[in-house]
């Protein structure tokens, strides 16, 4: 449906993340960033330069580059291809961290693209369909680890290079072309997908592991001490009996390069990095091909190359494709007509490094200039949790290589990374024609609820045709769930959005969006307006300091900076939502203060409004700055986007009474006031 290529992470449950659609795999040509260069230092420098990061993405980053240390080995064959030589020079190469379960083999599985997967297929109208059936699967390690294991028979066999027996060859839908080899040794008495896989299949399974005080090993079901390889001891394995872990790992390892069939090996799960893409708003790829001169860089003298702006995507697949303006080009080289290559980079590549350009943005001359060396590293960064193995590790890789090019100094871009939740909305859906599904906007649909307001069910405004609820799901463009801030805007007004925004919840939580929940802020903020212009004849008579105030001034004052004190706090730590109810009760006090009509306690006053615009300004800047310039504080200390961040009085939290509850029997039975300074006999 999207006739496009996509990278492995942005395919969730076999199906396209934009549009929904299922994935096929196809060999196709690509570009590649070759990020796997870097894999050792992205992963090192997880633990040592990410102290601001959480635990749980720095485990995503290194889990997703997934460094591996183990052995890579041979099994020998004799099977031949079309040229009649053997295929793969005779090889089958696996990878395994368990080098020491390798008598256990009773089986090998390769993946549905494996040279010698299709060449079973030549003769087998099993395999060929089994392959086929393999090209709508999952394209992950953590798709493949959720859907059903199924495998075929090649009616092939290799040779196990210590025992010298045939081991029998099956394709698996588990096994990826991408990972390694693109094949398993299958030892099912200690793998638990494999001793799925043979149970499932009647293939044999061989102990050739024993862990001390553990249950009789048992072929019918799986225990969890199979694959302990702390524990574990070698037994029915030859020579190898009774090693633990790594001695039988270093021994198979020896054995294995003696005959020249294998050796101890790192792997990584991290894969270079696929950038072509299929369409039309991505960075163009510089590349010019020529018929006879192949293909050819497009010289540094013409770049960038810059996209026709003209062009209308209309889901037939690329459109550069049928633009001959952008395509005919003469070869850079032998002046030949050749043609413009119009893949297009992952838009991902943009994202991997604007937030640098962000920093010079008028910079002619280069990427970036000595701006981004002032403002970068930067000092904290936002992002959703779904970036984890996306956006963040491609930006990482991003600053390393143009370290490497002399563009920076610098080899981690973020010092801090703080994961918010997202904002989630109902969505509207129908299945039209295609396989597409079709995304309504909440403005185009009339929805249905229960006597609870749950929603029911939707039609569409335009048909009135009914219309499918996609649940709640996080606003995104690709469901059409969005709600524009412009319509808030014109509604409430901007600082009502940005309010509420940070009202809805915790901030590293999702919360639901709330029409009502958006009114509520715009009454708070209108509330704050009214209490200010009420206000505002009473500033005028205000003292220079607090000298003489009443007790209800004085009472309103401890609370201001107690509150105060919690919103600095609270702003530190990014909890916004706990800013804006301190806000809302800093001016709930004002309100509900019983203050004397004196200089003094209009001094107390002034001082909390000013106490309240500093605390909600980041918040809501609009009303913020209109008010403290409105009231005069503008005139005494300049505009209040200089104003100092507020410093809590501590001596303004002292009380002389302190109030103590009366419990009897545990349940409480009242309170009295006590001066703060009583001991226990006069309490």
């Amino acid at each position: 449906v999207d006739q496009t290529v996509l990278a492995n992470e942005q395919v969730i449950d076999g199906r396209g993340w934009r549009s929904g659609a299922p994935v096929e795999k196809r060999e196709i040509p690509g570009y590649y960033l070759k990020i796997t260069q870097y894999a050792e230092e992205l992963l090192e420098h997880v633990h040592q330069h990410l102290p601001g990061w959480p635990e749980r993405v720095k485990l995503m980053q290194e889990n997703w580059i997934g460094k591996s240390e183990g052995v890579r080995f041979a099994f020998p064959h004799t099977i031949p291809g079309s040229d009649g030589k053997p295929i793969g020079d005779g090889r089958l190469y696996v990878f395994t961290t368990r080098a020491d379960t390798i008598m256990g083999v009773t089986f090998c599985a390769v993946a549905p693209e494996h040279p010698l997967a299709l060449h079973a297929a030549q003769a087998n109208p099993a395999v060929a369909a089994f392959i086929e059936e393999c090209k709508a699967g999952g394209t992950t390690e953590a798709e493949l680890a959720t859907q059903d294991k199924k495998g075929v028979p090649t009616g092939l066999t290799v040779e196990h290079p210590l025992t010298h027996e045939p081991v029998p060859v099956w394709v698996g839908n588990y096994v990826l072309m991408n990972y390694g080899d693109g094949a398993v040794m299958g030892v099912p008495g200690h793998d638990e997908r494999d001793f799925a896989f043979a149970k499932k299949y009647g293939i044999d399974i061989l102990q050739v592991i024993h862990v001390d005080g553990e249950p009789h090993f048992s072929y019918d079901h799986w225990q969890e001490w199979y694959a302990d390889k702390a524990r574990g001891v070698t037994v029915n394995s030859d020579n190898y009996s009774g090693l633990h872990h790594r001695q039988a790992v270093d021994a198979v390892a020896k054995s294995l390069a003696a005959k020249g069939l294998g050796e101890k090996k790192t792997t990584w799960r991290l894969r270079d990095w696929g950038i072509s893409r299929q369409r039309y708003w991505g960075t163009p790829i510089p590349i010019i091909h020529c018929d006879a001169c192949g293909s050819v860089p497009v010289p540094e003298k013409d770049l960038p190359v810059v996209l026709p702006e003209d062009l209308v995507p209309d889901g037939s697949g690329n459109p550069l494709n049928k633009c001959a303006s952008f395509l005919n080009v003469a070869c850079p080289q032998c002046s030949k007509p050749a043609r413009r290559e119009t893949d297009t980079m992952d838009t991902f590549v943009d994202s991997a490094w604007y937030y640098m350009r962000y920093c010079c943005p008028d910079s002619e001359l280069a990427m970036v200039d000595k701006r981004n060396e002032y403002w970068m590293p930067m000092d904290q960064y936002i992002g959703g949790i779904e970036h984890a193995v996306l956006h963040l590790l491609y930006a990482r890789f991003w600053t390393k290589a143009m370290r490497d090019l002399g563009l920076v100094t610098f080899s981690e871009p973020f010092r801090k990374l703080f994961t918010q939740g997202m904002l989630l909305n109902q969505s509207f859906y129908r299945e039209v024609e295609g396989g597409r599904t079709r995304w309504f906007y909440p403005g185009e649909v009339e929805v249905s609820y229960d006597d609870k307001g749950h929603p029911t069910g939707a039609k569409a405004l335009a048909d009135a045709l009914p219309v499918l609820l996609g649940g709640i799901e996080k606003m995104s463009k690709s469901l059409n769930n969005v709600v524009e801030p412009r319509d808030i805007i014109g509604k409430f007004g901007a600082d009502t959005a940005r309010v509420f925004t940070m009202f809805a919840g915790p901030p590293d939580q999702s919360a639901a969006w709330s029409d009502s929940g958006a009114a509520g802020c715009f009454r708070f903020l209108t509330r704050l307006w009214a209490t200010a212009q009420k206000m505002a004849p009473l500033l005028k008579t205000a003292a220079p300091d607090i000298a003489g105030a009443s007790a209800g001034a004085l009472a309103l004052r401890r609370e201001m900076h107690l509150v105060l004190k919690q919103v600095s706090h609270d702003y530190e730590r990014l909890q916004y939502n706990t800013v804006v109810s301190g806000a809302m009760k800093m001016l709930n006090a004002l309100d509900a203060a019983t203050l004397a009509d004196t200089p003094a306690d209009a001094a107390v006053r002034r001082e909390a409004m000013s106490l309240l615009l500093r605390s909600l300004y980041p918040a809501a800047p609009h009303i913020t700055h209109a008010l403290w310039a409105g009231l005069g504080y503008s005139a005494q200390h300049g505009e209040l986007i200089d104003a100092p961040w507020p410093a809590v009085d501590e001596a303004a939290l002292v009380t002389d009474e302190i109030e103590l509850v009366l419990q009897i029997a545990g349940k409480m039975r009242g309170a009295i006031r006590v001066p703060a300074s009583a001991d226990h006999h006069a309490i």
